[in-house]
């Protein structure tokens, strides 16, 4: 079957092929996509130049939902709403495949999903109901990455949860923060942040502070950095100095710059420092599960969408890639009407 796929050739320069999908596995057709700070650092070029020059060009995007178009395993059937995992495991590993260097990753050296068709294993689709809002559901995979994390933050943690500290007030601080709350509704969660308009949004935050302003008293049981960049210096400097001792600092913000840690302090306190990339087939589960069985969550998820654009041409993308650029907070969802 013919398939046209639209890649980033060079930065900000897409590029329309023609390839063959064989009709092996499972067809799914693009519905919702979402761009992730990922794909923009390829779009706007920011990554090193030979991981450019290794990587291009490629499809990107990540995160998205389609309808499955054909199975030949009959699992699913023509019309179901599935969505997309981008990791795609190679091979048997000792750690999760999330983390395995066996596997590849959409949008990553491997094409994503702007393309007409994309072609699966079956286990690396995940049917999603016919009522979730498909606009949240387009990033579904951004709240797996949330959700894993939490989910071995649970494993590991020794100490009381009774106070739970999240950094970063943009997209997957918001997405941490809300399920923290869902899942631990006892604990106090605390959101810390730079930007008070964004902070304002955390309304299921019991406290938000911004981080120049923290009452001096102020103590952590566990923390979550979610800010990346050279910004999580100063983010993981103050959550070493607030932690009580033998708490959990959970990583998640990306950085293409060392990031110098205070170790005496991580040993004086006895801290466990976990990193957090990707998700894998469980975590999509999870999340999914969690949304059928807490719906008002979208209410709070829906606040993240900040700009919808329907994708007709490859100039539609371009701009859509530009305006996504200057929002300060929010997903861009691209309608894929390709």
């Amino acid at each position: 079957m013919i398939n046209i796929v639209y890649r980033l050739k060079s930065p900000k320069f897409f590029e329309e092929s023609i390839d063959e999908i064989d009709l092996d596995g499972v067809i799914v057709r693009p519905l919702y996509l979402s761009i992730c700070q990922a794909d923009q650092r390829y779009y706007q070029g920011s990554r090193p130049a030979e991981v450019l020059e290794r990587k291009l060009p490629m499809a990107l995007i990540h995160e998205g939902i389609g309808e499955v178009i054909h199975d030949d395993s009959g699992e699913f059937k023509a019309g179901d709403k599935v969505v997309m995992i981008p990791n795609t495991p190679t091979g048997d590993d000792v750690c999760r495949a999330n983390y395995s260097y066996k596997s590849k990753f959409r949008g990553s050296g491997f094409d994503g999903f702007t393309s007409d068709l994309i072609k699966l294993d079956s286990d690396r689709v995940v049917m999603i109901p016919e009522d979730f809002d498909p606009y949240v559901s387009a990033f579904i995979e951004l709240i797996s990455v949330a959700y894993q994390g939490i989910s071995k933050f649970s494993e590991i943690a020794i100490t009381p949860k009774d106070t739970l500290g999240v950094w970063g007030d943009g997209n997957l601080g918001f997405i941490t923060t809300l399920l923290l709350k869902e899942k631990f509704p006892e604990s106090r969660i605390i959101a810390f942040g730079k930007h008070l308009e964004n902070l304002n949004l955390f309304s299921f935050a019991d406290e938000i502070y911004q981080i120049h302003n923290v009452p001096d008293d102020l103590k952590i049981d566990h923390a979550f950095e979610c800010v990346g960049s050279s910004a999580s210096q100063s983010a993981i400097e103050q959550i070493i100095d607030l932690i009580n001792p033998q708490g959990t600092i959970n990583l998640f913000g990306v950085s293409e710059y060392p990031i110098p840690i205070n170790t005496r302090m991580v040993l004086e306190k006895g801290l466990t420092i976990q990193g957090n990339s990707r998700s894998e087939r469980e975590d999509f589960i999870g999340v999914v599960e969690t949304l059928k069985q807490n719906p008002q969550l979208f209410e709070n998820l829906e606040k993240l969408i900040t700009n919808v654009c329907e994708i007709n041409s490859l100039n539609d993308l371009k701009e859509a890639f530009d305006k996504d650029y200057i929002s300060q907070f929010g997903k861009t969802i691209l309608k894929w009407n390709k």
